[in-house]
């Protein structure tokens, strides 16, 4: 793990909760435009949101699928720093985007780690496997999956994360970063201040 833990939130949909973010000391806010979330914004909303954290944070476009063209003009119109990536992307889709993009990987057994590391790019993303979902389940990663990529690789860790758990996390995987949206929800895509505040605190002091 690098010597500054990285916290980032994500499904972010209003401009009170960015601010909120940014004062908390957070890293990276999260704009999710997956269709079918309750978290989801449109691109409107998406670059008044970036726009009022430019400079600030970096700033984190969730998406699932689509072609190189259409990611790198989503990123380039709305203003974002990064793209995570959370459908079924190949690969070399991945490869291609570069830098701008950080592939999320669904975690449930070792097969699964197996093909985390065949994805290339500057960060992984793990997240915990559910059947039938995306993401943003609340569930966890089981720590043992991933202690060894996260010795190997800079892995951002999401799933089921929250003020009161995170700190016992970072201990057991030793990540790049940490990702969190429903563990600081008041309901989903309306953060609650404090909760953010608290998850920073805890996660930096692990």
């Amino acid at each position: 793990m690098t010597a500054r833990l990285r916290v980032k939130v994500c499904g972010v949909t209003r401009l009170a909760d960015a601010e909120a973010c940014v004062d908390a000391g957070v890293d990276l806010v999260g704009l999710n435009f997956v269709v079918g979330s309750p978290r989801r914004v449109d691109e409107a909303t998406a670059r008044a949101l970036a726009v009022a954290l430019r400079g600030r944070v970096e700033v984190v476009g969730v998406v699932a699928g689509g072609e190189e063209a259409s990611l790198r003009r989503l990123a380039r119109e709305v203003g974002l720093d990064r793209l995570q990536l959370h459908g079924d992307e190949p690969a070399a889709l991945v490869a291609a985007l570069g830098a701008l993009a950080w592939k999320a990987v669904r975690i449930g057994d070792a097969g699964d780690v197996a093909r985390a590391r065949a994805f290339g790019g500057d960060v992984i993303v793990v997240d915990a496997k559910v059947e039938g979902a995306l993401g943003g389940t609340g569930r966890r990663v089981d720590p043992a999956l991933v202690r060894d990529l996260a010795a190997c690789r800079a892995v951002l860790l999401a799933g089921g994360l929250a003020p009161g758990n995170v700190a016992e996390a970072v201990r057991a995987v030793r990540p790049w970063g940490v990702d969190v949206a429903s563990g600081v929800e008041v309901s989903p895509g309306v953060k609650d201040a404090r909760a953010i505040a608290a998850f920073v605190v805890a996660a930096r002091a692990a």
